[in-house]
């Protein structure tokens, strides 16, 4: 793991260590420790506005999706993805880190969605 400097959040750094991390001794196995934290957290659909351009994202800032669930967990082994509703039936993955989840978002899938944006925000790599 690399870390940037950031504000140091002890209640995420633990949950991070002990809950999604945990016994995880590699890139893959700390890829598939937040694949499976986050569909266990994450309720859909629920919405969220778009944050941040992504080149891999059609996605541009301000734009509101229903996020309806998780692709296979192929797609994530190097970030994590969420599936929004598309043209199509299975919908479109979308990299987590580009999302804002709306006000009434559940807790749970809010604070899901902090501990990924942490991990993301300070630096940490699978």
């Amino acid at each position: 793991m690399v870390k940037r400097k950031s504000t140091r959040d002890e209640q995420r750094e633990h949950r991070i260590e002990m809950e999604i991390v945990v016994d995880a001794y590699g890139e893959d196995e700390r890829a598939m420790g937040w694949y499976y934290y986050l569909e266990d957290k994450l309720r859909f659909p629920f919405t969220a506005t778009c944050t941040a351009k992504r080149a891999i994202s059609p996605l541009r800032v301000g734009d509101e999706v229903e996020v309806i669930g998780m692709p296979g967990e192929d797609e994530s082994s190097h970030e994590m993805f969420v599936s929004i509703r598309w043209d199509r039936k299975e919908g479109l993955a979308v990299p987590l880190s580009q999302l804002k989840p709306a006000g009434d978002t559940d807790e749970q899938t809010r604070e899901a969605i902090g501990d990924w944006h942490y991990w993301v925000r300070v630096g940490y790599e699978f």
